[in-house]
């Protein structure tokens, strides 16, 4: 269900009450009370207890109390998304899950499970990938330290729940949270308690297999996910293969001690198409009859190949995806691990390290991007509960080390297909190194009254040498251009929020907090053609925002969460599409604004039927930006006042389901889904607008028990996605407006012919699937 701050399991403990009092009766332990102690605590780190309708406080453990930081802090406006809105659905990526939380849009990426995840349109406007806010995985940064996420590892079988934090949050997230931030929440082994079996199958060859294994014995708990995804894809040559293996697993070594290891592993091979215009897409919108070049239907998407891999010399051919072979072929491995100690019944200890590696192979254009990206994240931190003149306190601090060290290559791809290598476009050497401090506390200063106030520093310094490679004449006689950077950037970020409960029914929120994103070292060196060159000057993008919310439960059947946000943003770091298919520019954008809405509903109106929605409207425009365009000359046009472009103003997912609640049909149920998702600009000057779309899904399911010495339950499920058959764009990049020779800007005819924007969404698919789970 659709969950706010008040409901979810997400509440940092200050909002309770009786914990401290337990502190204050017991201000030191024996051996005998800390074995005590450590009877209550679980094994593994748990969310916080919430606030109940009635307003009835649960005791919290330190340990939980410091989890907590990165599921849904105090004051913060969140949501969680729980297992029960996707459990019975076959949910291949995270936009299956994540369009039920307000503040979301998703757009599709260079891969099957590739998606943009923006929150309040934080990412919308970038070319591939997750930007401007910070995921994590059971607590684990996957964020690699260049503020790169990417969505290929999430299988949404393996986790619990999701917690989305909305809003600037570089106070408590640090570098790359000015949207927010994402936890994802494996299941427990002992939730699990046993072995769960799933496939999930369906239209243009999808097929995956997954198994869940999970246990609690004695002071270990763990869980196991692995799954196989394949499938043709729906648009031409998009087939994909894709291996994913997620363990958890936490040892009580002590009754202070927990140690936590973490794995998660991610092989992709996969097949890309190019991404379209959108003349071509209203031509021909999921690329069929590509072939080859010479012979391509209307509609088709080409790159431009030197026949000799190097230049123009001897020639060009034109190629289709199909027939140059364009693709992925990744790997992400990711092993931390995460020791946890207790000094007292108040104050715990935290040390975590992560290692995280993105090994890539991407032939996704006329070049091709290589490289090894091997990270590494060190955090120590402290939580203390206790009490300051006589209000309940939760205080933390802590420290932190990141980095990333990588030489990468570009380079061209030439005829041949199966994407051919030519010689070297250019190399980059980089690294990306965050460190500092932050702190934070949590005070009651009443029982219904909660001030927050936290406060982040860091340094990070940004060095990169690019060179790029230039070959003369037919025997490409090379020369290179150096360009290099050297970047200290030190960034500050206060929050302060006040969290009010009403009554039992009504909890107000208010918040100002601040984040910041410095550039990745990749962004210095790419210019607005898309060739390497000095783009060395952009600035760190900063912006301030705040929230006022109210949640409103007035019993167990209905809940609602209204919040109000305006953000102010200065050099917003946007990023458009080049004549260069999978490459984009990036610039700042001296000052814009961000003001918006966010609607959570959920609504059980009679026994078993249930209407869910999550609505955002998004209102975000340039208040201070004068781009030049050279054709020549360079013209100059002021683009204060327009709509920033790839934000769609309006979203909205509803959901209307029945599940019988007894008899002989009991686990019977379905529901029908709408999506909705506004047109939006694709330029700066406004004046191409993509167009929006509805989608209706349809489901049905059947849970149930199973009375065996070995099975536990059969989950079974069929859903229609888009059953009104509405071709419609899942993703379109932003485009550079043009210019004639006497600056006239170029009209919207012209820019829909602009490529290496538009992926086609999906047509009718039907999906089925099962799940037995064994004993």
């Amino acid at each position: 269900m659709l969950t706010s701050w008040a409901e979810a399991q997400t509440t940092l403990p200050s909002v309770t009450v009786d914990a401290p009092q337990a502190a204050r009766a017991k201000p030191a332990r024996s051996k005998q009370k800390t074995r005590a102690v450590a009877a209550r605590r679980p094994a593994r780190p748990l969310a916080p207890l919430a606030v109940a309708a009635a307003g009835r406080a649960q005791r919290v453990t330190p340990s939980a109390a410091r989890d907590s930081l990165n599921q849904g802090p105090a004051g913060q406006t969140q949501t969680t998304v729980d297992r029960s809105q996707f459990d019975n659905r076959p949910s291949f990526s995270v936009a299956d899950v994540l369009r039920d939380s307000p503040g979301i849009s998703i757009k599709q990426g260079n891969g099957p499970r590739d998606f943009g995840i923006s929150i309040r349109g934080s990412n919308a406007r970038n070319g591939f990938g997750i930007r401007n806010l910070v995921i994590f995985d059971d607590g684990f940064p996957v964020t690699q330290p260049d503020g790169l996420s990417r969505s290929d590892l999430i299988d949404p079988h393996a986790y619990g729940a999701i917690d989305v934090v909305r809003g600037p949050s570089s106070a408590l997230y640090g570098n790359y949270a000015t949207g927010g931030a994402l936890n994802f929440r494996t299941r427990p082994g002992g939730t699990i308690d046993g072995v769960e079996y799933g496939v999930d199958g369906g239209s243009f060859g999808y097929l995956n297999n997954y198994l869940a294994a999970g246990k609690k014995v004695g002071n270990f708990e763990g869980s196991l996910f692995a799954s196989d995804a394949r499938g043709d894809g729906y648009l031409g040559n998009s087939w994909f293969n894709t291996q994913t293996v997620n363990f958890l697993g936490t040892l009580q070594a002590t009754p202070d001690d927990r140690f936590t290891f973490k794995l998660i592993n991610n092989d992709l091979t996969a097949r890309l198409p190019i991404r379209s215009s959108l003349n071509q897409f209203n031509q021909n919108p999921f690329q069929q009859g590509c072939t080859t070049g010479a012979t391509a239907a209307a509609g088709c998407g080409t790159v431009s190949l030197f026949n000799n891999g190097f230049n123009s010399a001897a020639g060009t051919d034109k190629e289709t995806a199909v027939q140059a072979g364009l693709g992925r072929d990744d790997r992400r491995t990711i092993v931390g691990g995460r020791w946890e100690h207790d000094f007292d019944n108040q104050t715990t200890w935290r040390n975590q390290f992560v290692f995280d590696d993105r090994n890539i192979s991407q032939p996704t254009g006329s070049t091709s991007a290589i490289g090894d990206f091997p990270s590494y994240n060190y955090m120590s931190d402290v939580v203390r509960r206790g009490e300051i003149f006589g209000m309940d306190s939760t205080a933390y601090f802590g420290g932190f080390y990141n980095t990333l060290t990588a030489s990468s290559d570009t380079r061209n791809v030439m005829p041949g297909g199966n994407a051919t290598l030519g010689s070297l476009s250019s190399n980059l050497f980089s690294t990306t190194t965050n460190y500092g401090l932050r702190a934070r506390e949590e005070l009651k200063l009443t029982p219904a009254l909660t001030a927050i106030a936290g406060i982040g520093w860091e340094t990070t310094n940004l060095t990169g040498r690019n060179t790029a490679y230039t070959y003369t004449g037919a025997a490409g006689v090379t020369t290179t251009a150096i360009t290099t950077a050297d970047r200290q950037i030190q960034n500050t970020a206060p929050e302060l929020a006040l969290l009010y409960r009403l009554n039992s029914e009504w909890q107000l929120r208010g918040r100002v907090a601040t984040g910041y994103g410095t550039p990745q070292v990749s962004n210095l060196f790419i210019l607005p053609d898309g060739s390497s060159g000095n783009n060395t000057q952009l600035r760190t993008q900063k912006n301030l925002g705040y929230d006022l919310g109210a949640d409103w439960t007035p019993n167990n059947a209905v809940k609602v969460s209204v919040t109000g946000f305006y953000e102010f943003f200065k050099d917003e770091l946007v990023s458009q599409a080049t004549p260069k298919a999978g490459i984009s520019y990036t610039f700042n954008a001296p000052r814009s604004e961000h003001r918006g809405v966010e609607l959570a509903a959920d609504w059980k109106f009679l026994p078993g039927w249930r209407f869910s929605a999550a609505y955002t409207y998004l209102d975000e425009v340039y208040t201070e930006y004068v781009e030049n365009i050279t054709n020549g000359a360079v013209f100059s046009f002021n683009r204060a006042g327009n709509k920033i472009p790839g934000i769609s103003p309006n979203e909205l997912t509803t959901r209307l389901g029945y599940d019988q609640p007894s008899g002989p049909l009991q686990g019977l149920g379905g529901f029908v889904e709408v999506q909705w998702k506004d047109g939006f600009y694709m330029d700066n000057a406004n004046l191409l607008r993509a167009p929006g779309y509805e989608l209706v899904n349809l489901n049905v399911h059947y849970t149930t028990d199973l009375i065996s010495d070995y099975f536990k339950s059969l989950n079974l499920y069929l859903e229609v996605r888009n059953v009104f058959d509405r071709t419609y764009i899942a993703s379109a990049n932003n485009i550079a407006n043009s210019v004639t020779a006497v600056g006239v800007q170029n009209p919207a005819s012209i820019l829909a012919n602009t490529t290496g924007s538009i992926y086609a969404g999906s047509p009718r698919a039907f999906v089925a699937g099962m799940k037995i789970a064994f004993k």
